[in-house]
């Protein structure tokens, strides 16, 4: 079952009146993977969602998807280089124009080479920081004036485990970028403290069926332990995202077993290396979405 075909049939447990209808959002690399997971799940529970994606290739198949669907007239897409201030700006500014109001701002857009140090250019390394730790000072800068003029708003944030606990086989580059998002939006929340603008950090572990796996990080680059962690797609990461927004979730760890690893890294970081290294590579492949029915049954446990 495709990702699409998942997110239909999960539309139709939707309530007839979500309490996100009539809101405006804004998903940067909103065109594949989780950040559509998103906008879709959004956009199904009446919420108007403004789309940037920097692959017109991946706009226009999102397109199509959205033409043939009930929600689609609620998604619009723009395609724009987040590591560029200006086109970022513009594309905020319009979209405000369009909705009128911004309520809700998801810092999606993620930029991944999974390659040693020695092995990534300063090139690379410099163009993941910018697409996912400038980008997100730039919404976010952009956002919060109109936030504070309308009296509140939510952004969301993507993190990542990887940005908590450093074992062998990651990408230094985006690691780092994970933890600076971090250490951004638990500042930032400081900050905002009654000023009725919530902010959600999501970390989320493996996620099956992105171009994530599909196109940048081979499978074996994970874990062996990794293949016996709960499967974890675009949807659900989607469903976890949307119950944050609703109750004003601080943090989604998903699965909700993260934290653990967590405090076992920070008390004993050694030992979780040791144990990561374990089995050898994983054996999954993370590119696919797990089976339907075993996905389905795995989703419908965790409810």
């Amino acid at each position: 079952m495709s990702a699409f075909l998942e997110l239909t049939r999960r539309a139709r447990r939707i309530p007839a009146e979500p309490p996100l209808a009539g809101r405006c959002c804004l998903v940067t690399g909103g065109a594949g993977g989780i950040g559509w997971a998103i906008a879709v799940a959004l956009a199904q529970r009446g919420v108007t969602v403004e789309i940037c994606d920097i692959s017109p290739a991946q706009v226009n198949r999102a397109r199509q998807e959205a033409q043939a669907a009930f929600w689609g007239a609620r998604i619009t897409f723009t395609v724009v280089d987040v590591t560029r201030r200006a086109e970022v700006e513009k594309w905020i500014d319009q979209a405000r124009q369009r909705m009128g109001r911004i309520d809700v701002l998801v810092n999606n857009a993620a930029f991944i080479r999974w390659r040693t140090v020695e092995d990534m250019t300063v090139e690379e390394a410099e163009l993941t920081m910018a697409t996912g730790y400038h980008a997100t000072v730039y919404t976010t800068k952009s956002v919060l004036p109109l936030m504070r003029r309308q009296g509140g708003g939510h952004i969301v944030t993507m993190g990542s485990s990887a940005g908590r606990v450093y074992t062998g086989g990651a990408s230094a580059a985006y690691a780092a970028v994970k933890a600076s998002l971090e250490a951004y939006t638990e500042t930032l929340r400081n900050e905002l403290r009654g000023s009725g603008i919530s902010l959600t950090l999501v970390r989320p572990g493996a996620v099956c069926g992105t171009d994530f796996f599909r196109e940048h990080v081979p499978s074996n680059a994970l874990p062996r332990m990794a293949d016996f962690l709960p499967r974890l797609t675009p949807p659900q990461v989607a469903d976890a995202v949307v119950k944050a927004i609703v109750h004003r979730r601080p943090k989604v760890d998903i699965p909700a077993s993260l934290p653990v690893v967590y405090l076992l890294y920070a008390a004993l970081p050694g030992s979780v290396r040791w144990l990561t290294s374990l089995g050898g590579a994983a054996r999954r492949d993370y590119g696919h979405l797990p089976d339907a029915t075993a996905e389905r049954e795995d989703s419908d446990e965790r409810m």
